[in-house]
């Protein structure tokens, strides 16, 4: 649905969910029981090695490839170029915004790597029908739920209260978060 959006926040937040699938399909494929995994073993002690982080779970995907004897459609340094882009975006001070084109090849990268694991031809017809079914049923949250009355607090507490509520919390001397806040509150 980000990737539809298209707004800025959306690019963004497409490339950390894509870059996230890959490194959670890889994590749940070899947390599953060999019976799950059309009883493909691994040694446990593999299976610790290549769950340590990112790039020993892409070590594991492309040696599975190998097992399976199935093609390479994309280089490991070319899927941690786009974990580097997601990395900068999440904990970096970079603001930018990923082009179109990176977004459509970390999502064609994840559905690969989807497919293959879990042997599914059929990822792209799933998700279109998923994302369907979602834009027909996403809830809108109620107006009262947003904005609550709160008996005995005047109306300006009652916005700054509720603006705490969702911020949680956020630095004073940050000129990003003073941004957010900007943002946020914009519309009170």
């Amino acid at each position: 649905m980000h990737i539809q959006n298209g707004t800025d926040y959306d690019r963004r937040l497409s490339l950390i969910s894509f870059d996230n699938a890959i490194e959670v399909s890889i994590t749940t494929y070899l947390s599953l029981n060999p019976i799950q995994r059309e009883n493909r073993s691994y040694p446990r002690k593999d299976v610790d090695k290549w769950l340590k982080n990112y790039h020993t779970k892409l070590d594991f995907f492309f040696s599975e490839l190998h097992r399976r004897g199935l093609p390479t459609h994309k280089e490991k340094k070319d899927i941690v170029w786009y974990h580097d882009q997601r990395s900068e975006q999440y904990h970096g001070s970079n603001s930018g915004v990923p082009s179109m084109d990176t977004l459509n090849n970390i999502r064609q990268i994840a559905i690969w790597i989807f497919s293959v694991l879990f042997q599914m031809s059929n990822v792209e017809t799933i998700l279109k029908s998923a994302l369907t079914i979602s834009e027909r049923s996403y809830p809108e949250i109620p107006k009262e739920i947003i904005s609550p009355r709160i008996e005995g607090v005047k109306k300006i507490h009652e916005t700054s209260l509720f603006i705490a509520s969702i911020l949680g919390g956020w630095n004073e001397n940050s000129q990003e978060d003073d941004e957010i806040i900007d943002e946020v509150t914009s519309g009170f």
